[in-house]
């Protein structure tokens, strides 16, 4: 069955019409015959949302219990057995109520598409993954609702729905977003104007990214190589030179002056190694273009202009900067320069910038090898002047006479000149051309191959035994020089390799990006499989054009070990390159290997995590339960004794001993599974607005009633809580207080309200707990000081932290003035900024509207 296709409404904040957009575009659909129905759709009470749900067809939700409530959810079962073509499921990030099919509405819609139905959601950019961190600075609210980065990208469809902030306040304002009594909240915290215009960037490049993703694929797909100038790419050439920096700096101006303008500094090395770059100056100005929020790229190739403009070509790049050339005047006669054949080759949609520096003109830092490995133009030239030289040098020595002596040292001179542009062979070929033309034309008797003086057989023998041994020693030379530019650009390239793993690159991805870019290839994939026979999988890969399936359908395969293999696919690779290819392999083979360990780490740590839970639970289980059950069964079995007749007070004594008993274990069992709760992640508060002067008093219903001094005042703020939650928290920190506190001395219970914040204060005049001790009480099975095992397991503070910061509160010890000890719990009031990780409107997060620990 096809998979279905996923369309997503993306907004910058509630209210700029996401679900309103979504409605409409049903609407539309059905209109054109389409069979549309809502899966899940909340309308938040909107009168003109709520309106476009009429005349569409509603799938029932499920009803769910849950802590004695019942809450609705997504039927994703009967939207199956429906079986539409389009489907509507609001708010993507959404976490369902526990119980549900799946923990998260995302899950329910992969569902859905891997049944064939096109899926029409919506979520908001504060609910994507990768940026909890960077919302979370902006508002300072930290987003419990996440959906992953790659379910949104792999959507075939994203839709912004945009807003100004101006325009998102007015529609708050007039009442179209909230109810009338939490719209100056909303408007005075989350929804203030910095923070709208600040997410509204964030959506807008996110959106941006993607745009430019979906590009290059296109562009890719169909061989465009074309530039298409839908954005400001600035394409810096770097050359090693101290200059380089200043080409930087220039470019990210260039940048900043354009929306969503990226530099890209790109250092071309040749392939023979020999080239004057400064392995310190290239790390100083990698470190500088990333600081400056561009990218670093490492490219080989021979021809220096040609490489730049493939590689700006190939990023879509509009602009390229480059620096006034460092040659000397009398170096330009070996050619116009990188700068100008680069400027006369870009074409009308490539602008190039010769930017001026210091180092103009001042000549290279080192001179540059020439031909250190034959090219086929050099042997070329190599054998023209080793035939035609001794043809034409003989042409023009028939009409001067200059002694057989000079007749050889200008022969052997084009011999040294054939060996030293072609190499052996040509240099061998001038020789033996040489020998026959000196001995035909200027050796006696002329014009004939025999040579009448002896003298001269010897002068000829010395000059081809010359002319030989100069040649084989100027081919050994290049030969040697070409193996040791070899070796140094496969050491250059090595050395990158290792500064990428000191830097701690050990993204599998970048790491195979790094390759594609170095060798020039279009696509590379690290290929996996678990058997001999069993298929091939892909483990990670990098590039726009297709990944082979198998290390045989690529240009290039490099195995690593029995069951892995490097896949490139773009051209074929000669044979020097695949050393270093194969410690790339290598690499990517490790790098695998370490994100594999240390998620094996991850979970190893969680095993053990839950192993010391274990651990403790049967330590409770074998010392602190048993106190309470041996006196339970002490009682009992003294009632149930015939041969003692206990008086009614007796019996009273012994049935309350059993009824504390009973009561301990009850706490003791709670706190424990309400431990095991918060180790495992399941409680999800149901956030509410809540009064204290409701809650703290049932709270106190396990201490005796002259313990406490109850100062909660009704002119408090509500907070934003679950009740259930914070009367255990405050339980636990009020029946540690009473049980330290000294007879006669009752704790205080008070509350305060401090700016957007609502501070609970549980105060006892017991021996308090030392500084470097406050942090250790709140871990879980620690009891401070020479406490009683019977004083329980330690867990009552532990699960109160957790709770508290569950709800987005927070509690900590201080000291009390005077002796003692305070537990402060904080809260967010209603309406405040506080602590609290979701945002301040109470529709933001849909788990306030249903979900539950």
């Amino acid at each position: 069955m096809a998979r279905g296709k996923l369309r997503i409404y993306l907004g910058a904040a509630p209210g700029v019409g996401k679900t309103y957009a979504m409605l409409s575009e049903a609407h539309r659909r059905v209109e054109r015959g389409t069979d549309c129905v809502v899966g899940f759709v909340e309308h938040h009470g909107r009168p003109r949302t709520e309106v476009l749900l009429h005349g569409l067809e509603q799938i029932p939700r499920a009803e769910l219990q849950h802590r004695g409530g019942t809450f609705t959810e997504m039927d994703v079962d009967a939207v199956l057995r429906r079986a539409p073509a389009v489907a509507l499921v609001d708010e993507l990030a959404h976490t369902n109520v526990p119980g549900s099919r799946n923990a998260k509405r995302w899950q329910d819609v992969e569902e859905l598409l891997a049944a064939g139905i096109d899926v029409i959601s919506s979520v908001n950019i504060q609910h994507l993954e990768s940026l909890g961190d960077v919302v979370k600075s902006i508002t300072g609210v930290r987003q419990r609702e996440t959906v992953p980065d790659e379910v949104v990208r792999r959507a075939d469809q994203i839709e912004l729905v945009d807003m100004s902030p101006e325009a998102l306040r007015r529609r708050m304002a007039h009442g179209n977003v909230y109810q009338p009594d939490k719209v100056d909240a909303a408007l005075s915290n989350y929804f203030r104007p910095g923070n709208l215009t600040a997410l509204r960037e964030l959506a807008l490049l996110w959106v941006a990214d993607r745009v430019d993703e979906y590009l290059n694929e296109y562009r890719s797909r169909h061989q465009v190589s074309k530039i298409w100038g839908s954005r400001e790419r600035i394409v810096v050439g770097l050359t090693g030179g101290p200059e380089g920096r200043t080409l930087i700096r220039r470019a990210a101006r260039l940048a900043e002056k354009g929306a969503g303008g990226e530099v890209l500094a790109v250092y071309i090395a040749r392939s023979d190694g020999l080239t004057s770059a400064s392995p310190k100056e290239l790390a100083v100005q990698r470190t500088l273009v990333e600081n400056l929020g561009g990218t670093f790229h490492h490219v080989v190739g021979d021809d220096i202009p040609a490489a730049l403009l493939d590689f700006a070509r190939g990023a879509n790049a509009t602009q390229i900067v480059l620096g006034s050339s460092r040659r000397k005047a009398w170096q330009y006669v070996f050619g116009p320069g990188v700068g100008a054949t680069v400027a006369r080759e870009s074409g009308p949609d490539l602008d190039v910038h010769i930017v001026t520096h210091d180092e103009v003109a001042k000549g290279r830092g080192l001179p540059v090898a020439r031909g250190a490995r034959l090219g086929r133009a050099r042997i070329v030239s190599g054998w023209l002047v080793g035939v035609l030289g001794p043809v034409l040098l003989a042409l023009l020595l028939n009409t001067v006479d200059l002694g057989l002596a000079n007749d050889m040292l200008l022969f052997l001179a084009l011999t040294v000149a054939a060996a030293l542009l072609g190499g052996l062979l040509p240099a061998l070929a001038s020789a033996a051309l040489g020998t026959f033309l000196l001995n035909y034309y200027y050796t006696p008797p002329l014009h004939r191959i025999t040579i009448a003086d002896p003298k001269n057989i010897v002068a000829l023998a010395i000059f081809v035994g010359v002319a030989v041994s100069v040649a084989s020693v100027v081919d050994l030379a290049a030969r040697r020089t070409h193996q040791a530019a070899r070796l140094r650009a496969e050491a250059e390239i090595l050395s990158f390799l290792a500064g990428s793993v000191l830097r701690g690159e050990s993204s599998l991805e970048a790491l195979l990006e790094r390759v594609r870019e170095t060798f020039g290839m279009d696509s590379v994939a690290l290929l996996e499989r678990t058997g001999d026979h069993d298929p091939w999988t892909c483990a990670g890969r990098a590039g726009t054009g297709l990944s082979p399936a198998r290390p045989e359908d690529a240009d290039v395969d490099v195995p690593v070990g029995d069951h892995m293999a490097l896949a490139l696919s773009g051209r074929v690779l000669p044979a020097s390159d695949r050393r270093v290819l194969g410690a790339f392999a290598a690499q990517a083979a490790v790098v695998l290997d370490r994100q594999r360990l240390e998620q094996e780490a991850e979970r190893a740590r969680a095993l053990d995590e839950g192993n010391r839970i274990r651990t403790a639970l049967l330590a409770a289980v074998s010392h602190d339960l048993r106190t309470p059950l041996a006196a339970i069964k002490a009682a009992v079995s003294s009632l149930r004794a015939e041969d003692v007749s206990w008086s009614e007070e007796d019996q009273a004594e012994l049935l309350e001993a059993i009824e504390d008993g009973a009561d301990r274990l009850d706490h003791l069992v709670g706190n424990l599974l309400d431990m095991s709760r918060l180790q495992t992640g399941t409680v999800t508060p149901l956030i509410r607005a809540t009064d204290l002067d409701e809650v703290v008093p049932m709270a106190l219903g396990g201490v005796p009633e002259d313990s406490v001094r109850l100062d909660v005042p009704e002119s408090l703020p509500m907070v934003a809580v679950d009740a259930g939650l914070l009367e255990r928290a405050v339980a636990n920190v009020v029946e540690n207080a009473v049980k330290y506190s000294p007879a006669g001395r009752r704790v205080l219970v008070a509350a305060s309200a401090h700016a957007g914040r609502v501070e609970l204060r549980v105060v006892d005049r017991g021996p308090g707990v030392p500084d470097e001790a406050k942090g250790r009480i709140f871990a879980p099975f620690q009891r401070h000081g020479d406490a009683p095992r019977g004083a329980g397991v330690g867990l009552g503070l532990a699960v109160a932290r957790g709770f508290a910061e569950a709800m987005g509160g927070t509690l900590n010890a201080e000291d009390t003035p005077g002796g003692g000890l305070t537990m402060v719990l904080t809260l967010r009031a209603e309406g405040g900024s506080g602590t609290d990780p979701r945002p301040a409107d109470p529709a933001e997060e849909e788990p306030e509207r249903q979900a539950a620990p």
